[in-house]
């Protein structure tokens, strides 16, 4: 099972918010490349990257912030947030994120994700976010009648590399992932699952992975509050 450390963009700081409220955004650290390198040197293998800003505003808006960590790193990112069109998704694989998440676009114009993963096997995932097993779009700001498990069975045929399904209410709140929910996801699809959200101790980290169906984690907060040791994950994962 593979660890992500995030960082989440915001004003290009990385920060943490609770259960995806904008307004309660803590700044971790105001250099995003400094703290990706610092992922890489403890030994990650991936980062995860969110443009928080575009994912309201529905277009990139973190850019500048993007490419820093780009440029400070050589390990693959994946990002997500404001890709909406093929433009967006073609700028972003050229500028060398390694794999871009499809969030609102999954729900909104399914046959954009389909396309996207014929154009670029193994380089475009679905981000899917709900509360309460159904899907929220735009920053999580509205909510939709989509059941979990009816949109990731959309994709089955389509070449998408990844499903990241986060539980928005355990998101940066520090109690544990939805272990049992993303689980069940993962059985009930071919596509490799990540599970995001509450992932805050290495017992966590743990009963994702004795699960045996969860293909990867990603933390953020706990990394951030010293929680979740990134060196020491690596290595129980190892």
């Amino acid at each position: 099972m593979i660890l992500y450390p995030a960082i989440d963009l915001k004003d290009g700081h990385a920060v943490r918010l609770v259960r995806g409220e904008m307004d309660q955004a803590t700044v971790f650290n105001t250099d995003p490349a400094a703290q990706a390198r610092a992922f890489q040197d403890a030994g990650s293998a991936w980062l995860h990257l969110v443009d928080l800003n575009g994912a309201f505003a529905g277009e990139p808006v973190n850019g500048a912030a993007v490419e820093a960590i780009l440029a400070a790193t050589d390990i693959p990112a994946q990002l997500g947030g404001g890709i909406r069109d093929m433009a967006t998704i073609e700028m972003w694989l050229k500028k060398g994120i390694a794999r871009v998440i499809l969030g609102t676009v999954a729900v909104e114009n399914p046959d954009l994700v389909r396309a996207a993963a014929r154009a670029f096997p193994g380089q475009v995932a679905v981000g899917i976010d709900a509360r309460k097993g159904r899907v929220a779009t735009k920053g999580w700001a509205e909510e939709t009648d989509v059941m979990v498990t009816d949109l990731a069975r959309q994709f089955e045929d389509a070449g998408v590399a990844a499903i990241i399904y986060t539980d928005i209410d355990r998101d940066g709140a520090m109690g544990g992932p939805n272990v049992q929910a993303t689980a069940d996801l993962a059985r009930a699809t071919a596509i490799p699952v990540i599970a995001s959200g509450g992932v805050s101790s290495l017992a966590d980290l743990i009963a994702l992975r004795d699960t045996g169906a969860i293909a990867g984690a990603i933390s953020g907060r706990a990394l951030y509050d010293g929680a979740l040791d990134l060196g020491q994950a690596l290595a129980a994962l190892a």
